[in-house]
């Protein structure tokens, strides 16, 4: 069952849509806040057929990602304990935003920079910033930071990476998506 390299043939379509950067801001902006799906699996594939495009490609993302971020930071400040905290508790995530709030106390805004930059769900974050009504210019700048260097590293990587790159993912995409979701299980089942 090849579901992977199908998702992988899908996304390579979509980036030549004529609204793909559209999508791909939105895609950003609302990852940002709530929405489970990375903008990676969007900018690669852009990156990668229109490289002329990918730093234009990496800023979209950048800039949507940390608006969407500052949305985020916005709800958490004005809406947690209206909001938020109910669904954290029903969704049986209070033991994480509790590991999140700890992890601000000692690192304060690096974590802003580390949960940008990693795959670690920078919703989380942005959410928890605000609510814990850290200061907003850091919260920015960190997120500009760590977000901009990651989907740049990602663009990079595809721009030039090319058609060996575009072979390299094609032949090895439903390892790399299997691998993926076998350590998202394995991730929660420690972290649950």
């Amino acid at each position: 069952m090849k579901i992977f390299e199908r998702c992988y043939d899908l996304c390579l379509k979509w980036a030549q849509h004529r609204h793909a950067e559209k999508y791909l801001a939105g895609l950003s902006c609302s990852e940002s806040m709530f929405f489970p799906i990375p903008p990676d699996v969007m900018l690669a594939p852009m990156a990668l057929s229109q490289p002329q495009k990918a730093w234009r490609f990496a800023a979209v993302t950048t800039i949507a990602s940390v608006i969407g971020g500052v949305l985020g930071y916005l709800l958490g400040y004005f809406a947690f304990e209206t909001m938020i905290q109910p669904l954290v508790i029903d969704m049986g995530y209070q033991a994480k935003l509790e590991q999140a709030t700890l992890w601000f106390e000692q690192y304060g805004v690096w974590v802003v920079f580390l949960a940008g930059f990693s795959p670690i769900p920078y919703k989380v974050f942005t959410i928890t910033a605000g609510f814990m009504h850290m200061a907003l210019l850091p919260f920015i700048v960190a997120s500009t930071i760590g977000r901009g260097l990651r989907f740049f590293l990602v663009a990079a990587l595809m721009k030039y990476g090319g058609p060996m790159m575009e072979l390299k993912l094609k032949k090895y995409i439903e390892v790399i998506g299997w691998a993926t979701v076998a350590i998202a299980v394995v991730l929660y089942l420690i972290f649950r």
